[in-house]
């Protein structure tokens, strides 16, 4: 896959009814000319990194977008399998394990809740150590 590269700064973000809206500003020596030579409307597949002072990567932490991903992963369910904490595969499983796990009756609920938080984190490093051991 040819990808284009370029650092950009957010400018503005706003709401429209198809969607959001969102403006950066990209400094003349960085845009890649493809992106110039593109119609108004082309579309894109983005990943986007957030560089810190010390131009490393900033990681996110989206809880709730992490969960609802991991949920829906055969491989996380195998996991909760092996674990006990589930007796068949299905996302609707692994949904309701990690609610016990977590001590959560909705994943919104790892926002605001530290203990959620602190018993997700430990959960997906379990599973990371698990992954990385697994020969999948």
């Amino acid at each position: 896959m040819n990808a284009l590269q370029f650092e950009c700064r957010k400018v503005a973000l706003k709401q429209d009814r198809t969607g959001y809206v969102l403006t950066v500003v990209i400094h003349p020596d960085e845009i890649p000319e493809e992106l110039l030579r593109d119609f108004v409307g082309s579309r894109y597949g983005v990943a986007m990194v957030r560089i810190a002072d010390d131009e490393s990567a900033v990681p996110y932490q989206n809880r709730v977008m992490q969960a609802g991903m991991l949920c829906r992963t055969r491989e996380f369910q195998y996991w909760l399998k092996e674990n006990k904490l589930l007796e068949r595969i299905s996302e609707d499983e692994a949904i309701n394990a990690l609610y016990k796990l977590c001590v959560i009756n909705s994943r919104t609920e790892l926002n605001g809740n530290a203990d959620a938080q602190k018993k997700f984190d430990e959960m997906v490093n379990d599973y990371d150590r698990w992954k990385k051991a697994e020969p999948f």
